[in-house]
Formats: structure tokens, C-alpha cells, sequence
């Protein structure tokens, strides 16, 4: 149940949509036990966003949901594909982006919990 959430001050089109659907499909299984048939993604463009008090380069906050957890390593691995992913398809500097991870146990799906 992995889900990944982008805010991001740039337009997203629905190709660089799709590159960003294709690409973290993929990046998802850096996680042990996570896949693209499990992954949801939320990708929000055009967000007013400030970094540093300044509005005038490309930001974005990405988070990154899991049922369970993973140790730092799997995180570390996963920040440096993520960067490397929004750099190229967004054009967002790598020191203008906040990745977030949060693990719980408690997730629900289909009328019942995990």
C-alpha cells in the first residue's frame, strides 16, 4: 500500500504526468515488498509554494506513504532515485525539495484494515 504525494509550484502535463507515473512505478519496488500494483499517487501541479522565502524557482514536497517500514538504507536509496526523477522530469533542484516518509501499520483497504 505505498503512496506517493507531490506539491510542486510547477505545471505538471499529462506527459510529464506520465513520466512521473511510469518512473515512480518503478522506484517503488526500492522499497522491500512494493510495487506498482499497489501504488497510488496523488501529483499536484501549479501549488503556490515558498521555499526560503522565494517563489521564483521550481519546489515541490513529495511524501512518501508505506504499510510497515523500512530501515534509513531503503529511505537513503530512495531519496537519491526520487531527486533524480523530479530533477529530470520537473526540473526541480535537488536543494529545492523536501521527501517525507511515514510507515504505519495501520492502513485500511476494501472495508477492512491490514
Amino acid at each position: 500500500m505505498p503512496f506517493i504525494g507531490t506539491k510542486t509550484n510547477v505545471t505538471v502535463t499529462k506527459e510529464k504526468e506520465r513520466e512521473l507515473k511510469v518512473r515512480l512505478g518503478k522506484t517503488i519496488s526500492i522499497i522491500p515488498g512494493k510495487s506498482e500494483g499497489w501504488l497510488m499517487l496523488a501529483i499536484e501541479g501549479d501549488v503556490p509554494m515558498y521555499f526560503r522565502g522565494d517563489d521564483s524557482e521550481p519546489v515541490a514536497f513529495i511524501e512518501v506513504k508505506i504499510f510497515g517500514n523500512a530501515s534509513r538504507e531503503v529511505y537513503t536509496s530512495m531519496t537519491k532515485e526520487l531527486t533524480v526523477i523530479y530533477q529530470d522530469i520537473l526540473g526541480i533542484a535537488p536543494d529545492r525539495m523536501y521527501i517525507r516518509y511515514f510507515g504505519s501499520e495501520d492502513w485500511g483497504w476494501n472495508g477492512n484494515n491490514f
